[in-house]
């Protein structure tokens, strides 16, 4: 009677709080299950996940199981576990004792029999099977990507970014708990070769004609971070001579690309280089870096960084910024290989603060630009990307329900930080404020609230307004000004309460810094003919009354 009365009230609960949403003619249930921390999530925590399964291209159907390691935070019965139609659980172990198991939609809730005591460390097998969700338009539309390479064989990946590792795999599928490590288990048809995340322990040859690779990652991981890539793969590989020592570098490329990749792929340990004299040493060490080809264009899984960008420069050959400068590198080299540390090391609890990856990530392609052709370079990249700025709603999605922000996220979260970097002024400070972050928040799950507030103490500047003005609303501060009778007057406009970010400008052949505020302000300059022209790394528009 306790277990179901416990089964009647987390149910109840989360009707209530989709019922909030769905009044608002948002959000479902489901959204709500999927996105927020329900108390069949918070009372257990992640440690140890055995992903086995093999996977049948000709059937385009999976199946296995994942045996789940948790620790007791407190005592509690129910444990929601995620896995998305149409693949089904087909039963649930605990101790050799098949358990009872709730189905709602894609979430999945188990009873356990065993008294689950703080302090306990338990474990689950869940079995599953089916044909998952095939991707439409990878890697935005994820799944499985069922393809052919061009001699006819199998080319297979998976990605499930947004959409959730539980389209493939049953999980714990919300970002606030990652693994601490994770073996993952892949049998397939001989004559095919499956990379995952980490590093490959074993590959044993069956009986039945297929194969399967044993990698283990050693490293706190997320959920859409997990990845498997089976292809007709050629390897090769290099040391790379990093900041914490000897760091493997792999690629697993078409075995018809081979030659082409060893040419084309140097820009990966340049891209090691820069990231490292910016943020901080590479998070995996342990797990290698691995660039793995795939047929769709790229995706950030941590140590298995997948690429199909067609061993162009830019994106797909094109420059994103319009400047030129796109075209010195491979887009997704750099930027899928940027999220290792802002998207894998650190983390965001909730998709609504997805900002904290896409924004840094997209920033550090104009960081990598300034590492090898400077600052001007650097700049000219990311103020060209504004273009694409379409402010259509804020960067911070809602919270709890699985819903992200604007995709403005990638080209305006970058042209935020460059503007902060203004008012740092000091560049190596703010080299240290990067990789600080990924000192403090290393292998963390994060929330915007935790970024902004490191970013405030460690600048010496308070930074709210500055972050409610760029994250939270799709206002651009606008500087209002007028020069008459030898005095510039000015304002913000269209700005959040209280914002009050200084600004460089240039007044004839002075540069100086001015202090708008919401309040008219003054200052006396040498003529009235003297045009004002605001330092153009700064993110703000201005109007001249």
């Amino acid at each position: 009677m306790k277990i179901k009365l416990l089964v009647l009230f987390a149910l109840a609960f989360s009707t209530v709080q989709a019922q909030l949403l769905q009044d608002k003619g948002r959000f479902t249930k489901q959204d709500t299950l999927r996105g927020s921390i329900t108390p069949e999530r918070e009372w257990w925590d992640l440690i140890y996940y055995h992903l086995d399964i093999e996977v049948k291209p000709e059937d385009k159907f999976i199946s296995g199981k994942n045996t789940i390691q948790y620790k007791v935070l407190k005592s509690h019965q129910v444990m929601q576990i995620d896995l998305q139609e149409p693949l089904e659980i087909t039963k649930v172990l605990q101790n050799g004792k098949e358990l009872d198991v709730k189905h709602e939609g894609n979430t999945h809730f188990i009873t356990l029999k065993t008294n689950q005591n703080s302090g306990d460390i338990n474990s689950i097998d869940v079995y599953y099977k089916g044909h998952p969700r095939e991707a439409k338009r990878a890697p935005w539309d994820g799944g499985f990507s069922w393809k052919k390479d061009q001699n006819g064989k199998h080319f297979i990946a998976t990605s499930c970014q947004g959409l959730g590792a539980s389209v493939w795999w049953p999980n714990k599928d919300h970002m606030y708990d990652e693994v601490d490590s994770m073996l993952i288990s892949v049998t397939n048809p001989k004559g095919l070769t499956n990379v995952s995340n980490g590093r490959l322990r074993t590959l044993i040859e069956n009986d039945n004609n297929t194969v399967t690779s044993h990698w283990f990652v050693s490293n706190p991981i997320n959920n859409y971070g997990v990845n498997v890539n089976i292809g007709d793969y050629a390897n090769f590989s290099e040391v790379y001579d990093g900041e914490k020592g000897d760091l493997d570098l792999n690629y697993y490329v078409l075995k018809d690309h081979l030659e082409l990749a060893k040419n084309h792929f140097k820009d990966a340990p340049k891209m090691m280089k820069a990231f490292e004299h910016w943020f901080g040493p590479y998070p995996f060490y342990e797990d290698s870096f691995k660039l793995v080809e795939v047929p769709y264009l790229g995706m950030e899984h941590q140590s298995s960084v997948t690429y199909g960008n067609q061993y162009k420069q830019g994106y797909l050959g094109s420059d994103l910024s319009g400047t030129g400068w796109g075209l010195k590198f491979d887009f997704i080299i750099i930027h899928e290989a940027g999220h290792e540390w802002f998207a894998n090391n650190i983390t965001n609890k909730d998709i609504a603060d997805m900002w904290i990856h896409e924004g840094f990530t997209s920033y550090s392609e104009n960081l990598f630009l300034d590492y090898y052709y400077g600052k001007e370079a650097s700049a000219d990249y990311v103020i060209g990307t504004r273009k694409n700025i379409q402010n259509d709603k804020p960067l911070i999605g809602t919270y709890n329900v699985n819903h992200q922000g604007s995709s403005d996220m990638y080209y305006k979260g970058a042209n935020i930080l460059h503007t902060l970097r203004q008012l740092i002024e000091d560049d190596e400070k703010w080299r240290q404020m990067l990789r600080g972050l990924n000192s403090e928040f290393y292998h963390q799950t994060v929330t915007t609230k935790q970024i902004e507030d490191y970013l405030s103490r460690q600048s010496g500047i308070d930074l709210t307004e500055f972050f409610d003005q760029y994250l939270r609303t799709t206002k651009i501060p606008t500087l209002e000004y007028s020069i008459k009778n030898g005095k510039l007057k000015y304002r913000w406009i269209n700005i959040v309460n209280q914002f009050d970010m200084p600004l460089k400008v240039l007044i004839g052949n002075d540069k100086l810094w001015i202090y708008p505020k919401a309040e008219w302000q003054s200052l006396n300059i040498k003529s009235s003919k003297i045009p004002l022209n605001i330092d153009r790394n700064f993110y703000v528009n201005s109007k001249e009354i």
